[in-house]
């Protein structure tokens, strides 16, 4: 569920550096989701470590 709106929003970012139609569109969403995935799984280490 939290993985796909990550993904969408990963498809809008790319959406604004990369033309849809282009080749390596996916190459581009798939790198953004992953650094959004990352972002947010160390968001979650660094909040848990706080307590």
């Amino acid at each position: 569920m939290w993985i796909r709106a990550i993904l969408v929003v990963a498809g809008a970012l790319a959406a604004l550096v990369v033309a849809r139609d282009a080749p390596n569109f996916l190459v581009v969403e798939a790198m953004i989701g992953v650094a959004l995935i990352a972002a947010v799984v160390l968001l979650l280490a660094l909040v848990n470590r706080r307590r």
